[in-house]
């Protein structure tokens, strides 16, 4: 009975010093906190409006059928490069043709018909003046002239009508550049204004981007950019703001403004997808830290400093930022580490394990 008595107690201290412990590793390893920090440094904060958008060009035109008709003739593919007045489809030109010789034919008609008038009428003239001919054969004489220079120029407004009409059958490109759409194909019957083609001009590409109505008034023309597209991911281009337009979308709360590229790139095409950055202000020697490093509570802005190896809970005064980086006022000094991407289960306090940033 002693021997079960002795093996009860003894059972009974280990457990106890097996549960302190427990308590204490619980207790101080509950203390410690493996995070990662960012020294607090000072730099240069450039400002900018963050947009996207994407490539358009100011010289690109639309090209639409005047006239019903089949087509004839395509005379260019897309993707063709073409100058101002190229033809870029025909239409058949049989019945235009035909009513341009009818009206040249009715045309020279009417310039014989004019011709043989007046010289009866010269004839007439003179026969008055010699008291051969009444002056109702004079003024009979003068009217049917007068009748014959009025057809004449119905004529003339016909010809010219009619010339209008088949120079409609040739749909050509008011500019030069690049086929970049084309809808056509030789005997599709076209109803009058069929879009048919699209004229780009590559040298005239803009990058057109929406901002948020709050940052309107920070944007002005001649502000310098920087642009990357999706296509290019590597690449970054420069640009200017070239024109805001004066109008907020009352829907997106948007306005639309358009930026010129720094000279041609090659790889580009109207409706690729863009990012933008406007630059609209530049902080010198700013004291700045991570943005993931600064959390809000109650309109209060704070971060978590590393001081003496432990934890602590500091308040700061932000000011300007960009999409990384926020300026800090007060709370910190240049050189401390402040935790970035910090957990909700930091407390006063702990301390603090982590890697320095130039280890």
């Amino acid at each position: 009975m002693k021997n079960v008595d002795r093996f009860f107690t003894r059972y009974t201290i280990a457990i106890g010093l097996l549960f302190a412990v427990s308590v204490v590793f619980l207790v101080t390893r509950g203390n410690v906190a493996d995070v990662e920090v960012r020294r607090v440094e000072r730099m240069q904060l450039v400002q900018a409006v963050y947009a996207t958008g994407y490539v358009d060009a100011d010289h690109m035109a639309d090209l639409r059928t005047e006239m019903s008709g089949s087509v004839g003739q395509v005379l260019v593919r897309e993707g063709a490069c073409v100058a101002k007045g190229d033809g870029i489809i025909s239409l058949d030109t049989s019945q235009p043709d035909i009513a341009v010789r009818d009206a040249r034919a009715a045309l020279r008609s009417a310039e014989s018909k004019v011709r043989e008038v007046s010289r009866r009428l010269e004839r007439t003239r003179n026969l008055f003046a010699a008291g051969a001919v009444t002056r109702q054969a004079l003024d009979e004489g003068e009217q049917e002239y007068a009748e014959v220079l009025k057809s004449l120029e119905q004529r003339r407004l016909e010809l010219l009508s009619r010339e209008e009409e088949l120079e409609k059958v040739s749909v050509t490109a008011p500019i030069g550049g690049v086929i970049g759409f084309l809808d056509a194909r030789r005997g599709d019957y076209l109803p009058q204004n069929t879009l048919v083609a699209t004229v780009i001009d590559p040298s005239s590409y803009v990058v057109a981007v929406d901002i948020d109505e709050l940052d309107v008034p920070k944007v002005r023309a001649g502000q310098e950019a920087t642009v990357a597209f999706d296509a290019l991911p590597a690449e970054r281009f420069p640009a200017t703001v070239a024109r805001i337009v004066p109008k907020t979308d009352r829907v997106t709360k948007t306005s639309r403004v358009f930026l010129e590229l720094a000279g041609g790139f090659e790889g580009l095409q109207v409706g690729m997808t863009a990012t933008a950055n406007i630059v609209y202000g530049t902080l010198d020697d700013a004291l700045l830290l991570p943005r993931i490093a600064v959390f809000e509570e109650r309109q209060v802005f704070y971060t978590w400093v590393v001081r003496d190896g432990r934890l602590v809970r500091q308040r700061i005064v932000p000011g300007a930022g960009d999409l990384d980086f926020i300026q800090v006022k007060e709370g910190v000094e240049a050189g401390e580490l402040c935790v970035i991407q910090p957990p909700e289960t930091l407390k006063e306090g702990m301390e603090a394990r982590y890697r320095k940033p130039d280890e």
